[in-house]
């Protein structure tokens, strides 16, 4: 199949090398010139635009880092890309703002699925990221194969925007658990406790979620190097407190992880893990930093 792939950055790249390692005709374009050394390193071809990477393309992915790039990248390709083309965009983008995208695209005849995916960098590498997709059920049936290329798992969600609204509240989650630990190893701690005997303790315990055990090996050794940034998570946060206000659903413990992220990135963290919350709290509760 022929795939014209928008946007190769941390998770971009992986989902285009996999699709092209799954047989078929991979052309790429990103507005960042190391993006697209990087992509043509891994053996990708690479379009000098847009609108060429499109033309000729069956199905266009793109995998955008906001609101306003991903509002510019589906309005080209709606004008771009051949009617009776699918689009996959797999970015976490506000409901409201995919939504203003879908008029564009059916006018062109240009098909629209949704398909955010949950899981980080690592997983994407590792072809284990999680597809969440809403749009049109025959569109869904007719790319499982390319959606299995990138993770087992594939969930479809509905005919309109559950996918992005699905990301949300499965991010919503994550952000939380690592302001729970912030606070449970900073009692700690203070208490006296050791910190590696908390990581064994807690990852043998009832909370250890999947998200805390793969954070624990990291973690346990003060290591906040970046799978998603404290920058990052406040993007979505954003997102998921004007998901809630549109709503009107009570978000007292996300607008706290906000306030929480912010006073990491005025720390200096903000292009830390977004788990750096962890060494936030501890500053602020008087420990010496690690």
């Amino acid at each position: 199949m022929k795939i014209g792939f928008i946007g190769t950055g941390k998770i971009g790249l992986p989902m285009a090398r996999h699709l092209a390692a799954a047989g078929n005709e991979v052309l790429i374009f990103d507005v960042a010139p190391t993006q697209v050394a990087a992509a043509r390193q891994a053996g990708l071809s690479a379009a000098p635009s847009l609108a060429e990477a499109v033309a000729e393309a069956e199905v266009v992915f793109s995998s955008m880092p906001n609101d306003a790039a991903f509002t510019a990248v589906s309005g080209q390709v709606a004008a771009a890309a051949r009617p009776g083309t699918l689009y996959i965009d797999t970015s976490t983008v506000s409901p409201q703002t995919s939504a203003a995208a879908a008029p564009a695209l059916a006018a062109r005849d240009i098909g629209y699925l949704r398909v955010t995916v949950s899981g980080n960098n690592h997983m994407a590498e590792a072809a284990k990221l999680t597809a969440l997709v809403s749009g049109p059920a025959a569109a869904y049936e007719r790319v499982k194969p390319l959606l299995a290329a990138l993770g087992p798992a594939q969930f479809y969600l509905g005919e309109a925007e559950e996918a992005r609204l699905m990301k949300l509240v499965v991010n919503l989650l994550i952000g939380l658990t690592s302001g729970m630990l912030a606070e449970a190893l900073t009692l700690g701690k203070k208490g006296g406790l050791d910190w590696a005997a908390m990581w064994e303790v807690i990852t043998a315990s009832a909370v250890a979620s999947p998200i805390v055990k793969a954070k624990s090996a990291q973690l346990a050794v003060h290591d906040y190097t970046p799978t998603f940034t404290v920058d990052q998570m406040l993007k979505d946060v954003g997102l998921i407190l004007d998901a809630g206000a549109q709503l009107r659903v009570p978000m007292g413990l996300t607008a706290l992880l906000g306030q929480m992220l912010q006073g990491a990135a005025a720390q200096g963290m903000a292009g830390d893990d977004y788990a750096a919350v962890i060494k936030s709290a501890g500053l602020a509760a008087g420990l010496q930093p690690c």
